[in-house]
């Protein structure tokens, strides 16, 4: 079953769909508020009143014969307007998504695979209190260490991997409210762990390779994203070889431009800058067009940034040109998302709103 995309949770099978009585009083959603501070192991788990979160892992592996990948694994929950006072167990009140993606330049393409269950009745679940979420089998989770544990089994790959924290958690926006648009309401509770130490093995044609790497790990959760005027986004999300770690976003409408941006960038010594509207800007330097859906993704980029000691320019070059998710199939979306080098340091970009408009 093909993925959706970590921000893209959209129209859901019909058989995962409450009925239209349920439909029609729906239950509000909780709303993400500026001055919550965050709390951890507390806020790795579920937040179960948003609408929506995500857990999403990026990086780079290295297998034992030097070779580098890219992967992802992503678990995504839905909270969908019925009634949570309702006492059946087949009501679909949270329903789990998860995908894992694997980007080898042999391949010449990214290989996708995912899940999508209710919670509960044994197929699914997200846990509060702490990081433990799992889907028919894929699992993430925090382990009594501290590190994080993922495993996603494929008919093409298996991802069974461990990431180490080498740095503390990164709250991004204002301590964790992350402004997506113009309003208040459109904001996020959002934090980072970049620079994740990876070890474990990937599984292919039935051979286990070890591998070891660095990831980022990205927690968001939210009940009211985009502004309406929005049709996708750029981020890009970057791991220095000198510690530093940089994210960056923009948020556009139709003509490309942008109604929101922000980020972060934090230095080797530990020191936050977070930027404001007007601190970010992407440039396109090449176009890649898909032979299938005809989308046209700016694959290649410069990233400029304000900071108090002048802009800094980060180009950004994919691993290979097609890394295009296509979910139709489920009813998501066209995206791009892939493993990107910049000097000094290596990544993942993702691309959306170039097939449609993505609409949350």
């Amino acid at each position: 079953m093909d993925s959706l995309p970590r921000r893209a949770l959209l129209a859901l099978p019909a058989l995962l769909l409450p009925n239209p009585v349920a439909a029609a009083s729906p239950t509000p959603f909780a709303a993400v508020r500026a001055g919550v501070a965050l709390r951890f192991p507390r806020d790795h788990g579920a937040h179960p009143d948003f609408r929506t979160e995500w857990w999403y892992i990026t990086g780079w592996l290295k297998t034992s014969d030097g070779r580098d990948l890219g992967f992802q694994v992503t678990f995504f929950r839905s909270r969908l307007a019925v009634d949570p006072a309702n006492p059946s167990h087949f009501s679909p009140g949270q329903i789990l998504f998860a995908h894992a993606g694997l980007s080898d330049p042999t391949a010449g393409r990214l290989m996708h695979y995912g899940r999508i269950a209710r919670q509960g009745l044994g197929l699914a679940q997200a846990a509060t209190g702490d990081a433990d979420v799992a889907i028919d089998g894929w699992r993430l989770q925090r382990l009594k260490d501290g590190r994080f544990a993922a495993i996603a089994a494929s008919q093409d790959f298996t991802l069974d991997l461990t990431f180490a924290p080498t740095q503390a958690i990164l709250l991004q926006g204002q301590d964790g409210f992350s402004r997506k648009g113009p309003l208040n309401s459109q904001a996020s509770h959002y934090y980072s762990l970049p620079h994740l130490a990876v070890s474990g093995a990937i599984t292919r044609a039935g051979r286990r390779q070890p591998v070891t790497g660095t990831a980022w790990m990205d927690h968001e959760w939210s009940s009211t994203l985009l502004d309406p005027k929005a049709v996708g986004w750029d981020w890009v999300g970057l791991n220095f070889d000198d510690g530093r770690a940089l994210t960056v976003f923009q948020v556009r409408d139709s003509t490309g431009r942008a109604i929101w941006a922000g980020g972060s960038l934090r230095g080797a010594d530990g020191q936050v800058t977070t930027f404001a509207r007007g601190d970010v800007a992407f440039s396109t330097q090449r176009i890649w067009r898909s032979p299938r859906t005809g989308g046209a993704y700016p694959v290649a980029r410069v990233i400029t940034i304000r900071t108090a000691a002048g802009p800094q320019q980060f180009s950004l070059t994919p691993l290979f040109d097609d890394q295009e998710l296509d979910s139709r199939r489920t009813g998501g979306p066209v995206y791009w998302e892939g493993a990107v080098r910049t000097p000094g340091g290596r990544g993942y970009l993702e691309l959306t709103g170039y097939v449609g408009v993505l609409k949350l």
